[in-house]
């Protein structure tokens, strides 16, 4: 099974949502693994790219990218490489700590020569394909890092701009002007058309601005939001036009003395300074009118092009103009001097602020600039239908609603630039004739060895500056060829992770397992490494490079908010490591929602899973305990000893053990960990611990080597033995040690550890009688619920317990466990039948009043007065119940009502899902009796805990008390001192360990022995 790790960045200490990620991934490994799969399970590690330098510049306190080149680029590399090693070293440490099996010692790490050489096979066949080309085009440009970055690299946060609407001054046409609206002023500069939509219609309009009449285009469906924004009440229309009829008018650039070479673009080309027509433009927003300027806009460029206008960008690398009025100034500082400057000018017509999403750089978290630079570019416009083709066919998508998102992003993607003006990445392979121009590119060290005029050494760093100072000889003219500067985008290199930790091309062999057959990543990889993987893999194998994607969510904090060190709601790791430790954590991220629903962290919730897994540890404990003081040998046992002892509540559980296997195994093989990891928890809490625990306690007190004790050791051994697998892959710490404790520790021949047992095979599953253990087991809390009504403790029994339901498995239930929940429930007898009752209705005001207002007081007061069962049965029927008060209306829904049950006296009860049990409440001095000898027993087991005891040692009771509780206790002496292991019970003068107790109303002294 070729499992692909997604190679998290080397950036330092991992967060929640990456912690989320390697659980997943090591729960469907060790699983697999168990399955019998040989799993590879490699663990990647993504070193180069801005993720790095960023960190890098922090910890050398550079600013920008001249601080590096004066630092020195063979020094600033060294630094990179050695801080990714640090924090590879770290991350892997946490990732242990949490229980991930990986081959931690053979990872595939993105830096290595093997790694990028496969990189530049990858790219070269890009390039056979005539899939790689150079162009000058407006790209995402990080003026901190001062490099182009892809669609992918881009986040969008809310920031805050200037909004101002501009006047264009028509030429030949006095006082008429066109209008645009603008968040960019610093692109003025570069402005060199605007656009109009050829089929929406356009209005003149007169309006009069400081006693003058002036004239303004702009778009019908804009006309009354704009001028309310200007602040122009009153204008007429004069003119109507579609935007294809005014194509071509020409106007003066708003800024052309302050940038001459505004003044050449207007001689040189027929279309600058023109309305010029295209789709981009929206109704909802802005004048109607686009200005363009193709160097600083994607759908600018396009119209530039289409257009033959230029392509200017006075904006250098650093995000300063580069001439003009403002030169040396950073666009967004400049922004305020342009606004001052069409104000001074008599061109501004409004100026304000917005706040707006806006494109940051995804490491530094500067805002970006769209700029026109010449970069190189994939050509994925040629091979995104056969992406999608080929994505359809192949990948398995969970969940799959996913696919329609990917699909849609896919369609719109442009081409995807991969070149990076950087320094810590792989170089692009290509090397250019300084004499004629020729273009070589290089796909392996074997072809750089070859085509170098320097003798390289028998290991090669591909990395700068190393590969900048190799000259490749030219075959066309003989020239010297030397490599572009540019290096690869980061996301190039764990792209092509399918292939190239196999060392691929030249390991071929190993290539049998491509593609990978699954993997697991956040949800923000959707369009960045799950796509990144299906461009590359199409362009070098025309595949796939996976056939099923599992996508998980974020982790926010309780608000929903992202976590950040600057909002102080970040939690880490290793925060909930040492307060709940790693098994937590695990089962909580697992757990706490779907995989790709987002997770609220919230330590409550977080607790609850740390409750959870006391509740196991505590069952173990309690199974580990009696196992050891009885000298359990499970070799002496088998299941035919188990076909001829077993109690009909061993059946159940085993029969659910398999269950739950069932639908554990079920779960993960569709990655749903969520549901898989509640099935376990619910078994183990409700089923093992809170039920079969409890139900079998009083056969582990049995002394004598009795069959009915023998074979309850043999059923929590066997439970334990087939779950206790599931238990460690979710929690692999306590699975481990439970594993020990039990498995191993009664039979040595058991694999060393839990994680070299198979997986269990799914036994018998008896469901018939699982559900009637559901309905005793709701019986048994339907009893708990009129105990409490009628405030009668679960220690004093009662005389009887009356069932009532049509349903004929309830009596069959009954009739199976009819010895089990007499003694569960404490009562001497369990009957089928039906006790008088009525029902009353309470209205709930809270719920009435908000719904009806004034009419809630009479409606609650009609309701107060109905029949209580009728008004039931139509609930539970109708869902409703209509009413009419003074010939109105009103409907009345079940969560208004509260019915209540009225038995007569003598009796109490409460509903269950099948009926009705009731119980009867007169104690008589019998059952006070053993009631009381029950909360003797209780206060002697509590006496024995706090002196240390163990289960096995032997004590002396002594009891205190008045002459009429003894004469109750007398008759159950046999009960007291089996349940406190205590060989003598004497009534009188206390000894040993004493303590006065308030038994109801009663003063009771104890006093308890240690026998040596």
């Amino acid at each position: 099974f070729y499992f692909l790790d997604g190679p998290p960045y080397t950036s330092g200490y991992i967060h929640l949502g990456t912690a989320w990620n390697k659980v997943l991934k090591d729960i469907i490994i060790k699983y697999l693994t168990m399955k019998g799969f040989c799993v590879r399970a490699q663990p990647g590690w993504d070193m180069h790219g801005l993720p790095i330098e960023v960190l890098t510049e922090k910890k050398l306190g550079f600013k920008s990218k001249k601080d590096i080149e004066k630092f020195g680029m063979d020094r600033f590399i060294e630094e990179c490489k050695s801080l990714a090693l640090k924090n590879l070293e770290i991350m892997e440490g946490q990732f242990r700590r949490l229980g991930v099996f990986m081959d931690w010692s053979n990872p595939y790490r993105t830096i290595d020569p093997e790694y990028m050489e496969s990189e530049w096979y990858t790219f070269k066949v890009a390039w056979d394909k005539n899939l790689i080309y150079r162009d000058l085009r407006v790209v995402h440009w990080c003026r901190r890092c001062e490099t182009a970055l892809a669609e992918h690299e881009i986040e969008y946060v809310e920031l805050e701009d200037p909004s101002i609407y501009v006047k264009f001054r028509v030429v030949g046409e006095e006082d008429t002007y066109i209008l645009i609206w603008t968040t960019t002023p610093w692109t003025l500069p570069a402005n060199l058309a605007v656009l109009a939509h050829p089929d929406l219609e356009y209005y003149k309009v007169e309006v009069t601005v400081n006693g003058h009449r002036e004239y303004y285009w702009i778009l019908k469906e804009r006309l009354k939001e704009v001028m309310d924004e200007i602040g122009i009440s009153s204008y007429n229309v004069i003119d109507k036009k579609l935007g294809r009829e005014i194509e071509g008018i020409k106007y003066m650039h708003p800024l052309l003395e302050e940038y001459p070479r505004q003044k050449e673009f207007d001689e040189k080309y027929p279309n600058a300074h023109r309305i010029v027509l295209g789709p981009f433009v929206r109704t909802t927003e802005g004048t109607g009118f686009v200005h363009i300027a193709p160097g600083h806009g994607q759908e600018d460029w396009q119209i530039g092009k289409q257009y033959n206008l230029p392509i200017y960008c006075p904006v250098g690398e650093d995000g300063a103009f580069t001439e003009g009025e403002w030169k040396g100034i950073f666009v967004k500082k400049a922004d305020k001097y342009i606004i001052e400057r069409l104000k001074r000018k008599g061109l501004l017509l409004y100026s304000g602020k917005i706040l707006h999403r806006y494109p940051t750089c995804w490491r530094c978290k500067s805002p970006l600039l769209f700029r026109a630079t010449e970069q190189w570019f994939l050509a994925v416009s040629k091979i995104k239908n056969r992406i999608i083709e080929c994505d359809k066919r192949d990948v398995e998508w969970v969940p799959s609603w996913v696919r329609k998102r990917y699909h849609d992003g896919v369609e719109n993607v442009g081409d995807w630039v991969i070149s990076r003006q950087r320094f810590w990445n792989t170089p692009v392979p290509i090397w250019v004739c300084k004499k004629c121009g020729a273009v070589e590119v290089i796909g392996s060290i074997k072809e750089l060895r070859e085509k170098s005029k320097q003798k390289l050494p028998e290991k090669i760093d591909l990395h700068r500056p190393t590969v900048d100072n190799i000259i490749l000889g030219c075959p066309k003219c003989g020239g010297e060829m030397h490599r572009v500067r540019d290096v690869l985008d980061v996301w190039f290199d764990s792209a092509i992770c399918a292939w190239a930790s196999f060392g691929y091309p030249n390991t071929k062999k190993k290539l049998d397992l491509f593609p990978a057959d699954l993997i697991i990543e956040g949800q923000d990889q959707v369009l960045k490494w799950f796509y990144a993987q299906q461009v590359l893999g199409v362009v070098v194998f025309d595949k796939i490079p996976y056939k099923k994607v599992v996508m998980h969510g974020f982790v926010l904090d309780a608000a929903g908010s992202k976590m950040s060190k600057s909002l102080g709601n970040i939690v880490m790791p290793e925060e909930v490591i040492e307060k709940y430790g790693a098994d937590t954590l695990r089962l909580y991220l697992v757990t706490v929602v779907s995989p790709w629903e987002d997770i609220r962290f919230k330590w409550d919730d977080v607790k609850d899973i740390y409750n959870a897994l006391n509740i196991l540890w505590n069952v173990h404990l309690m199974a580990k305990t009696y196992m050891e003081l009885d000298k359990f040998d499970p070799s002496k046992f088998d299941e035919s000893y188990f076909e001829k002892h077993a109690l009909i509540e061993d059946r159940w559980i085993i029969s659910r053990t398999n269950s739950v296997i069932e639908s554990v195994e079920r779960y993960l093989d569709k990655c749903n960990f969520a549901k898989a990891g509640r099935e376990l928890i619910r078994f183990v809490v409700e089923d093992l611990s809170r039920w079969y625990g409890k139900i079998i306690r009083w056969r582990l007190w049995i002394e004598s080597d009795d069959p009915v004790k023998n074979v309850a050791y043999y059923t929590l051994y066997k439970v334990f033995k087939m779950i206790i697998p599931l238990v460690a892959i979710f929690t692999p710490f306590i699975g481990e040690k439970i594993y020990q404790n039990i498995i191993r520790k009664l039979d040595p021949n058991m694999p060393e550890s839990v994680f070299y047992m198979d997986w269990p095979k799914i036994g018998p599953i008896d469901r018939e009688l699982e559900e009637k253990m559901d309905i005793a087991r709701e019986i048994t809390s339907a009893v708990g619920a009129a105990r409490s009504k009628a405030k009668i403790k679960m220690r004093w029994p009662v005389r009887e317990v009356v069932v009532e339901s049509e349903d004929k498995i309830v009596a069959e239930a009954l009739d199976t466990f009819m010895e089990l929940l007499k003694r569960t429930l404490n009562t001497k007898k369990i009957t089928i039948g039906k006790i008088e009752r009525k029902y009353i209705v309470k209205p709930l005001m809270n719920k009435l009043g908000p719904k009806y207002k004034s009419h809630a007081g009479k409606i609650a007061s009609k309701l107060s007065k109905m029949n209580g069962a009728k008004v039931r049965e139509t609930l539970n029927k109708e869902g409703k119940l209509e009413i009419d008060i003074n010939g109105q209306k009103f409907v009345v829904e079940p969560e208004d009502v509260a019915i209540e049950i009225q038995f007569k006296e003598g009796y109490e009860g409460a509903e269950f899902s099948r009926g009705v049990v009731v119980i009867t409440t007169i104690l008589d001095k019998e059952l006070l009796g053993e009631g009381y000898a029950r909360d003797i027993v209780r206060r002697v087991q509590q006496m024995r805990k706090e002196m240390d005891l163990q289960i096995e040692e032997y004590i002396n009771v002594y009891i205190s008390t008045s002459n009429e509780l003894i004469d109750m206790l007398r008759p159950h002496l046999d009960y007291i001192s089996g349940e406190t292991r205590a060989k003598k019970i004497a009534f009188g003068k206390t000894k040993g360990y004493t303590k006065k107790w308030k038994i109801d109303r009663y003063e009771v002294e104890i006093g308890v022995e240690r026998l040596e």
